[in-house]
């Protein structure tokens, strides 16, 4: 629902701020996007960031039906669409056609159909839609009003699981739709969910008759359960018990005799487990490999599989032989991040998107039998020279504690201008804050190296997922504050480069990046300049209370519970609308008017506070946009506001 900006309200602000300032708003996008005390942004800027706005990527959703196509994700116009690609280097053809982004796809096994997700103005409550490739109509089979998602067909395309919160609006339930060869569909609820926790559909049975099945409690603890699917009878394979760990079951083997499991229970890091569904047993298969396992895809017979690691932010693909247990490196791909993977019908093709620091994702597509890569999509760049653009360097920094008696170090990407320096340094931080930050293509810090000279450090502070469980834990529950006085031990750091100028210093993220943001202009608002906090987190205990009511529990395992006093009393004391006064440092705050998971009013009120305080403060709210802006008219604006913040503050 758009928020009122009628006269009313107007009389109402200025009364407000008589005292203070007059706010100054305008609209853009028709009317979709609010800007308050944002200058009008020059054209010179406008046209300078023209090329790097207008880069693309592709997303792999799968292989159509003959196995020879493949489906992708693409932007033309505003939003990402589905798009058919025929062979390598293939013309796109656009499939849908909605004002709205699509969400998450699933091509039917031996079928015509596609299952897709869709909500509006990223609200995250995505519905249902199944598109027939030969007729090209779609429907809706999803309520139209609950949170719908974690799709997965069955091998022979007969059944659809998924998750969704139809029954009680909160719950994250798991329900099959079982489709007849006449198109009609009968809904079934196989899981009520009666905690807080988030269940999805993993992987079928041959017959569909069983279903493993994931809980995930937090991000150090996840459970993996097998499901009868007509009786609904559940029972745990893996998690249990008074020690936490993480568990994703991944597939059946082909005999349905065992379960292919990735946990942290034996090691530091994820490793692929099978086990015995009898007796429970169960062998280690990458004992050899101190990362991360971070995927395991399967053909359809089981008789060949890919597992792809994160060793310290990149990916590597290995060709698993499930027979021998063995598995060996593939070695000719690009020095980048992997995304989704799948098998054609006859096992002879690998299909997988991938990124490189220096090229968007595109969809590739590997010759099984002789190690063939074939770039399939070639996503346009604006007109940039990719050949120009700066790789980063991975970097280790001590901190303020010791690991194993010595320094603790956290990692970091450092891209550095390839001019002299000393340059003027933007922090950027990732949300999470299980993420990682990855050395991937991003358009807006080449942007930001080229168009403003300024070097860009991207550390993954404690917290991080990619190195190991304990390293996971570290900022856990009174422990928040520990990862922001990385930040701190960072901008030491930055003090001792002769190229970087420790003086000219930003912060930058979003989510709970955003709440970094926050927090490091709290504590080191003397060494900052800029500050931007994208739909971060203001304020834990009314983030908490006003989060949706179907992740709530999860994000009280993350951060606390509120409803516990000493909890409470410890998050209202780090929150940053109670910190107000220590923050020294122009801010520019961006937020999306329909976010379910952190609320527009978690933007409100440190806007609101800061101005109190007499700070500068930037405001843009998106009224069509949830957690982040997926629009490309409004996050072009955003981006062109972000520049000029940047020269305005960072930069003087």
């Amino acid at each position: 629902m758009k928020r009122n900006y009628g006269p009313l309200v107007f009389i109402l602000s200025l009364f407000y701020l008589s005292s203070l300032h007059a706010v100054t708003e305008r609209t853009l996008n028709n009317g979709n996007l609010v800007l308050q005390d944002i200058p009008q942004i020059p054209e010179k800027i406008i046209s300078d960031l023209n090329r790097y706005q207008n880069v693309r990527s592709a997303s792999f959703y799968g292989f159509m039906p003959d196995s020879e196509s493949i489906l992708i994700g693409t932007r033309f116009a505003d939003v990402s669409q589905i798009h058919r690609v025929d062979y390598a280097g293939g013309a796109r053809h656009q499939l849908t056609f909605f004002d709205e982004p699509i969400g998450q796809v699933r091509v039917q096994p031996g079928g015509t159909l596609v299952a897709f997700t869709m909500d509006a103005g990223g609200s995250e409550f995505a519905q249902i839609f199944l598109l027939d490739l030969q007729s090209g109509d779609y429907q809706m089979i999803s309520d139209g009003k609950s949170r719908n998602g974690a799709l997965l067909w069955s091998n022979d395309g007969t059944q659809l699981a998924y998750q969704s919160t139809q029954r009680n609006g909160r719950s994250n339930d798991i329900w099959l739709a079982s489709i007849d060869k006449e198109g009609n569909i009968d809904h079934k609820l196989i899981l009520e969910s009666e905690d807080g926790s988030w269940w999805g559909p993993s992987s079928f049975s041959a017959n569909a008759n069983k279903l493993l099945v994931l809980q995930y409690i937090s991000s150090t603890k996840s459970l993996v359960h097998l499901v009868d699917t007509a009786t609904s009878e559940t029972t745990m394979l893996a998690g249990g018990g008074d020690k936490q760990s993480r568990n994703f079951a991944q597939s059946f083997d082909s005999d349905e005799q065992y379960v292919y499991l990735l946990t942290d229970r034996y090691s530091n890091f994820m490793q692929l487990v099978k086990q015995n569904l009898k007796s429970g047993e169960e062998t280690i298969i990458t004992k050899s490999l101190d990362w991360d396992v971070t995927n395991v895809t399967f053909n359809h017979d089981k008789s060949m599989g890919v597992l792809v690691t994160n060793e310290n932010g990149l990916s590597k693909l290995y060709l698993y032989n499930p027979k021998q247990q063995t598995y060996t490196p593939v070695d000719n791909l690009p020095t980048g991040v992997i995304g989704s993977l799948e098998f054609n019908q006859d096992s002879s093709k690998l299909a997988m998107a991938l990124n490189t620091p220096s090229t968007p994702t595109d969809v590739f597509v590997l010759d099984i039998a002789d190690n063939d890569l074939n770039r399939w999509t070639y996503s346009e760049v604006g007109g940039l020279n990719t050949n120009e653009f700066i790789e980063p360097e991975l970097i280790h920094y001590e901190t303020f504690d010791t690991a194993d008696g010595k320094s603790r170090k956290i990692p970091a990407f450092v891209y550095r201008p390839n001019t002299d320096g000393p340059h003027p340094v933007i922090i950027s931080i990732h949300g999470g804050p299980e993420g990682q930050a990855r050395p991937v293509f991003s358009s807006t810090y080449q942007l930001w190296l080229k168009q403003l000279g300024a070097a860009v450090v991207v550390p993954n502070v404690r917290g991080s997922a990619g190195y190991g469980k304990e390293y996971l834990k570290l900022d856990n529950g009174f422990k928040r504050e520990d990862s922001v006085k990385d930040i701190g031990a960072l901008l030491d750091w930055v003090a001792t480069q002769e190229d970087l100028d420790s003086d000219r210093v930003a912060v930058f993220g979003g989510s709970y990046g955003g709440y970094m943001v926050l927090a490091s202009s709290m504590y080191y608002s003397d060494r900052l300049k800029a500050a931007v906090n994208i739909v971060g987190i203001s304020n834990f205990v009314t983030f908490l209370t006003n989060t949706k009511s179907y992740r709530r529990d999860l994000r009280r395992v993350e951060y606390g519970d509120e409803r516990d006093p000493d909890m409470r009393a410890f998050l209202e004391r780090i929150s940053p609308t109670n910190n107000v006064e220590k923050i020294k440092v122009p801010m520019f705050v961006v937020q999306g008017e329909n976010d379910p998971r952190v609320p527009v009013t978690e933007a409100i009120q440190i806007v609101d506070k800061l101005r109190e305080a007499g700070q500068t403060v930037w405001y843009m709210n998106a009224l069509n946009e949830g957690h982040g802006y997926r629009k490309k008219e409004n996050r072009d604006v955003y981006q062109q506001a972000t520049v000029l913040f940047f020269e305005q503050h960072l930069l003087e």
